[in-house]
């Protein structure tokens, strides 16, 4: 299947129609506050991201310096990738899992995609204080989600959308930092009558995960007496029906946008970060939940990913201290 390019100058306040040359994370108003988004010092990030924006942020001779081995729209590599081959009968037991548990969790996939670098640039950006959804700007990051085009598409249906709510983190043990608090992404009108999911999140760790380093923790959605009702914000789980989701890298976590789930607290003793990116789909049959929706066979040029990046920064800028230097910087990328 060939992909597409995406232009800044081709998004409307719906959807973004692509040109043929091949190639969230939650919706803000649903998500919990978080302050280790920017890890390092504001003045750090504001000063990093002022160097980068005079050096030119459309430039891709920028972002190649900063990751020489990764891709910046690259056309002819993008022609040649391919979503993963996902057995029908799988999709199906998924689907199962989603409408009684609310999540699935998968082994590491066959990427071909180098991983580790990924994981790398991302430790590059948070050491130079630059926001981490900038990884975004490369075009591995959004090739992990089109690997996964025909999973995602037998969950939610022909037809579904990208959303443009998507994140990146590092959560450090040595800082003591925790993951996002107890949250559900949208809530109970996320679901169909079925408890077939109208929206998802698909999170993927690019390093390997544990309760120490800041792992998934999640209540399953048989075991939440108000999973999927109006009550979803009253709380009434049993402590015995947490659920702790360890994982290695490239393991694939899906969850319905009504499943109560948290990053975990860490400790000193776990040793590396937690590395880790989410992206939200929606089915092509329901009102839109964040705009600009987009196909998932399309990739924004570099013109765009910055907008979307810069989307990112302003629309969670309620979840963390955001230096008005750098809102302003994302205030005129967005346009």
């Amino acid at each position: 299947m060939p992909l597409a390019t995406i232009t800044s100058s081709s998004t409307n306040n719906s959807r973004m129609p692509s040109s043929r040359i091949g190639s969230s994370l939650f919706a803000a108003k649903y998500a919990p506050r978080y302050s280790g988004l920017f890890p390092r010092q504001l003045e750090s990030a504001m000063g990093a991201m002022e160097q980068v924006a005079a050096a030119g942020l459309g430039d891709a001779a920028l972002w190649r310096s900063l990751a020489p081995g990764l891709h910046l729209h690259d056309e002819e590599w993008l022609q040649r990738q391919r979503p993963l081959a996902i057995p029908s009968e799988l999709i199906e037991s998924l689907r199962g899992l989603l409408r009684e548990e609310g999540y699935f969790q998968l082994p590491p996939q066959p990427w071909d995609l180098p991983i580790d670098a990924m994981a790398q640039l991302v430790r590059m950006l948070d050491e130079r204080g630059i926001p981490l959804p900038f990884s975004f700007m490369y075009d591995e990051f959004w090739i992990l989600y089109y690997r996964l085009h025909g999973m995602i598409q037998g969950l939610l249906g022909p037809g579904y959308l990208r959303l443009p709510d998507f994140w990146t983190w590092l959560v450090d043990p040595q800082r003591h930092e925790s993951g996002w608090k107890p949250h559900r992404d949208k809530g109970w009108q996320s679901l169909r009558e079925d408890r077939s999911p109208k929206s998802i999140t698909i999170w993927l760790p690019l390093t390997r995960t544990t309760p120490l380093n800041g792992c998934m923790y999640l209540v399953p959605a048989h075991r939440d007496p108000t999973y999927g009702t109006p009550d979803d914000k009253d709380w009434r789980h049993e402590p015995a029906d947490i659920r702790a989701l360890p994982a290695e890298a490239g393991s694939v976590f899906c969850w319905t946008q009504a499943l109560l789930h948290w990053g975990s607290r860490t400790s000193p003793r776990g040793e590396a970060p937690r590395i880790s990116v989410a992206f939200e789909f929606q089915a092509g049959d329901v009102p839109p939940y964040n705009q600009p929706l987009t196909q998932p066979t399309e990739v924004p040029d570099l013109a765009l990913r910055l907008k979307l990046v810069s989307q990112q920064i302003l629309q969670y800028r309620h979840m963390y201290p955001l230096a008005p230097e750098v809102e302003a910087l994302a205030k005129r990328l967005l346009g």
